[in-house]
């Protein structure tokens, strides 16, 4: 049996997802045609109040396009350092956007408005102009933790105040939105613009949407084709990211439930030496150094697949990551002894 925790991105669409695929009604998108497409835009735009949604091949090419659109060559923007904008999209904010970056020490993760204010460049020709703030929500490099809502609302008030454009990478909004019983609306009102990836927790086999005002998409619908983005009867891929948004949010709770299982088996193990807060479907843990190396063989002759993160393990559960398989990581972890 392989069971693999790499990530939630590697789930399998079942029956009813291929289903929905098969019998979408598609059409050729570039020529906005592809009315699944348009569906899927509107529907998940209508969720979080925005006016507007556009559907891409991936939550990079969507932050990528934010951050295009709300910026000017050699404009900053503000981030956190475990931002995946920042480590896990190929350079893009400097190679796609000319932007510099200002990175800060949040808490696993998590910005704070002080930091965020303290970080502001003034009116200066001396400095590059700060001009677009990005939160992630959960933070995977910080085990997936979550913004509150009263954060996000004061972040976002010195935003419009100062003139700052504000962005979400939502890349897991819904396991943040189910853990913390926030409303979707919310987060339309305090961001200008927010990138949902549909492949992560929800399942879907690919795709993104990027939300914002029907001006903002209008300009993103450019930098789109301009990454090469555009695609053709694109309503098959976006028929499963329906199918997800009616069938998988819910149930990420089950993910939460067994991820928080795995933790607190971790917490209880003597060669582990740190492990960060679990809140969602993201366990990111530290063994000695000198068992390191043992214990992923222990893991890898057992068919457990994991992320290693520098020093760090990772472990993603997701909608294929059953109670058996739980059963076995669990039995796994107990049966690892120190040498």
């Amino acid at each position: 049996m392989i069971i693999d925790l790499r990530s939630d991105t590697i789930t399998i669409p079942n029956k009813g997802m291929l289903n929905a695929m098969m019998s979408a009604n598609v059409g050729d998108d570039v020529w906005e045609e592809d009315f699944t497409v348009k569906d899927l835009e509107k529907k998940i735009a209508s969720i979080f109040g925005m006016e507007a949604g556009l559907f891409c091949p991936s939550g990079t090419m969507t932050n990528q396009i934010a951050i295009r659109v709300h910026t000017k060559l050699g404009d900053e923007l503000v981030c956190d350092k475990l931002s995946h904008i920042y480590n896990y999209e190929g350079g893009g904010i400097a190679s796609n956007s000319g932007v510099s970056t200002r990175l800060l020490d949040g808490e696993n993760g998590i910005l704070s408005l002080d930091q965020i204010k303290s970080s502001t460049n003034p009116d200066d020709p001396h400095f590059p102009r700060t001009k677009l703030v990005c939160l992630e929500n959960t933070v995977n490099k910080g085990g997936g933790v979550c913004y509150s809502m009263d954060s996000i609302i004061d972040i976002s008030n010195f935003c419009r105040n100062n003139n700052l454009f504000f962005h979400l990478d939502g890349a897991r909004i819904f396991n943040a939105l189910v853990k913390t019983s926030q409303k979707p609306i919310d987060y339309g009102k305090n961001f200008d613009s927010i990138s949902i990836c549909l492949s992560k927790g929800l399942g879907a086999p690919v795709g993104s949407v990027l939300l914002g005002s029907e001006d903002f998409i209008y300009e993103s619908k450019r930098v789109r084709k301009s990454f090469g983005g555009g695609m053709r009867q694109a309503g098959y891929l976006a028929a499963a990211g329906i199918y997800a948004l009616d069938n998988n949010v819910n149930r990420l709770k089950e993910d939460h439930d067994r991820a928080k299982i795995i933790y607190e088996k971790l917490c209880n193990c003597n060669y582990v030496t740190s492990i960060l807060p679990c809140e969602t479907n993201i366990v990111i843990f530290e063994i000695s150094n000198i068992y390191m190396r043992s214990f992923c063989d222990h893991l890898d002759m057992n068919g457990i697949k994991y992320s290693l993160l520098g020093s760090k393990i990772r472990f993603v559960t997701h909608l294929n990551f059953t109670d058996d398989h739980l059963n076995k990581v669990i039995d796994l972890l107990s049966s690892f002894k120190l040498i």
